[in-house]
């Protein structure tokens, strides 16, 4: 009688598992979301410089009592722009911090004439450095950062339209109601 090789078995266990890593994987809740590492994790430092007559972001700020975000964005980022006038409103009810990433002086400062000035204070980041130990892959994204300076919620992309309230709102709303 013939032995049949065990390595006939291969490809049909190859085919299962990786039908179960698709089913896996259709699953997920939001399969374009990536994850962020920093999510409960303490705020890192934000960068030590400014723009010009603007008052200095630092980490202190991060650890007051309340609920803040911190939005890194730039001037030539057309998303930032889209999502300015949601940051104008929110920085009526608490405190918005900004860092300005990748961008020159000068068109940062038009910008924030121009369309108005949400921050409560700005950090400026020209090499991008503090966007990587945040973990910031492109602007416009926005950290909900609660009283003890840690991470609560990071929002990739323009807080616009369905994706701020069907996403945003509710994480903030979660993290002011843990705050009271």
């Amino acid at each position: 009688m013939a032995r049949i090789s065990p390595l006939v078995a291969l490809p049909p266990l190859a085919f299962a598992a990786l039908a179960g890593m698709f089913l896996w994987g259709m699953g997920r809740d939001d399969p374009e979301a990536l994850p962020s590492t920093m999510i409960g994790r303490e705020a890192p430092a934000v960068p030590q410089t400014t723009l010009p007559g603007k008052t200095q972001l630092t980490d202190a700020m991060l650890r007051e009592p309340g609920v803040k975000l911190v939005n890194f964005w730039a001037s030539w980022c057309p998303p930032c722009r889209a999502e300015h006038p949601t940051l104008m409103e929110l920085s009526e009810r608490l405190p918005v911090y900004g860092v300005d990433l990748k961008d020159p002086e000068a068109n940062a400062l038009e910008f924030l004439k121009e369309d108005g000035d949400p921050f409560h204070a700005i950090a400026t980041d020209p090499k991008g450095r503090g966007a990587i130990d945040w973990g910031v892959t492109a602007p416009p994204e926005t950290f909900i950062v609660n009283g003890e300076g840690e991470i609560l919620y990071r929002f990739a992309g323009p807080m616009v339209r369905e994706d701020y309230t069907n996403r945003f709102v509710p994480e903030l709303e979660k993290a002011l109601a843990a705050e009271e």
